[in-house]
């Protein structure tokens, strides 16, 4: 049964690990095998807590173990743009609605509610997925900038 919770300071570790086996099995695809290696030491604990203390952090159970996560945050600290971080899923439950759910719980938080645009700062693998959940390309460039992401976004009608 999953369970969708905001992130808490003891999830650190769990969630660290989470994202180093994602980038490691999913994301080597995509990527090549030294910049993996370089974002998995950054994706530390104390570089998720970092990330959780602004943004809003959810977390994904299964029989309580840390299955996904996601962020959302403020753009550049602006009130009407927002972006989403951090979305992984474990490897052995990719396909299975669990970064579905993660958007949805994300599109339902007060920083999605608020803004006109929200972006996607997106890895190649992830792009597919973010184009299901209804999120273009930003400028409708779709290769990858200098930091090998592609630039996704959304942009709310009122």
């Amino acid at each position: 049964m999953m369970n969708i919770r905001q992130f808490e300071h003891s999830d650190a570790h769990a969630v660290s690990e989470l994202i180093r086996n994602t980038i490691k099995i999913s994301n080597t695809k995509d990527y090549p095998k030294e910049l993996m290696d370089a974002l998995v030491n950054v994706e530390t604990p104390e570089h998720v807590l970092e990330r959780a203390s602004w943004t809003h952090f959810y977390v994904v159970e299964d029989q309580g173990k840390i299955i996904g996560c996601g962020a959302i945050g403020p753009y550049w600290g602006k009130e009407d743009e927002s972006s989403l971080f951090t979305i992984f899923v474990s490897p052995e439950y990719q396909g299975k609605g669990v970064g579905r759910a993660i958007i949805d719980i994300l599109e339902k938080d007060e920083y999605f509610l608020r803004a006109k645009r929200i972006e996607i700062p997106a890895s190649i693998t992830g792009v597919p997925f973010y184009l299901k959940m209804g999120y273009h390309f930003k400028n409708g460039i779709s290769e990858p900038d200098d930091e090998h992401l592609i630039r996704m976004e959304k942009i709310q009608q009122r």
